[in-house]
């Protein structure tokens, strides 16, 4: 189903949004999606929405720092990378980060993140390597609690634990790894609301249903058992 509206902004990043029931083409979509947007690549990245309470609350703390003519970058509460281009991602969830496939968000809402065409493959196998070596970290909840408190009281004090991930910042870390500078935060402390003010995401419409979090999950997060992995020999993406 062709997406419901794209932009292009002007560091050559391209967003696409896709409304509940619609998908993104991915290697396998048939010949009829040919002339709409691309299968999206390694390193490119969702935004969408958590559900729950969890969600709500990342919203409500988002609001505290965009309002105004602002206030559209607080439309979103959860964020995710492509791994490969058959459509799989790797997310921060509460469980820990997780591997899943797009098709999950398939009655959600949802904006991805196309990197410029210039992007190599080797900068984005670096951002694919980083998201997998994170698939043994375990959610930073103490993360999520220094961004609220620094949220609610304007401290710039910030701590958080080695290897814990949130899902915003896992994303702006694999970013990073390709050139990407952030100003609005430092990448570990970067929020939903932050990738889509940096990159300028003001797509929005119905938002639909969000899948559960422990949906189509197909790499577990073995909290404390990270494990460092060779550089694949080949030099490339799988």
């Amino acid at each position: 189903m062709t997406p419901a509206s794209e932009t292009r902004n002007v560091s050559g990043y391209r967003v696409v949004r896709y409304g509940p029931n619609e998908s993104v083409p991915n290697s396998k979509a048939t010949m009829s999606l040919v002339g709409g947007s691309p299968p999206p690549l390694p390193g490119d990245f969702i935004l969408t929405h958590s559900s729950g309470i969890y969600g709500k609350l990342v919203r409500f703390g988002e609001a505290i720092r965009y309002w105004g003519q602002d206030r559209i970058f607080a439309h979103w509460s959860h964020a995710a990378i492509f791994v490969n281009d058959a459509g799989d991602i790797v997310e921060a969830l509460s469980g820990g980060v997780q591997q899943r496939n797009i098709s999950v968000y398939k009655q959600t809402e949802y904006v991805v993140v196309y990197l410029p065409t210039t992007t190599t493959l080797l900068d984005r196998q670096h951002a694919v390597e980083f998201a997998e070596f994170c698939l043994n970290d375990p959610y930073g909840w103490l993360t999520i609690a220094n961004i609220a408190l620094c949220l609610l009281t304007g401290a710039k004090f910030s701590f958080g634990v080695d290897g814990q991930q949130i899902c915003s910042a896992l994303v702006a870390r694999c970013v990073e790894r390709m050139g990407e500078i952030f100003t609005e935060a430092e990448p570990w402390h970067i929020m939903p609301a932050d990738l889509a003010k940096h990159f300028s995401v003001q797509l929005t419409g119905e938002t639909g249903q969000p899948p559960n979090p422990n949906e189509g999950v197909t790499r577990y997060s073995k909290p404390g058992r990270r494990q460092r992995r060779s550089p694949d020999p080949k030099g490339s993406i799988q």
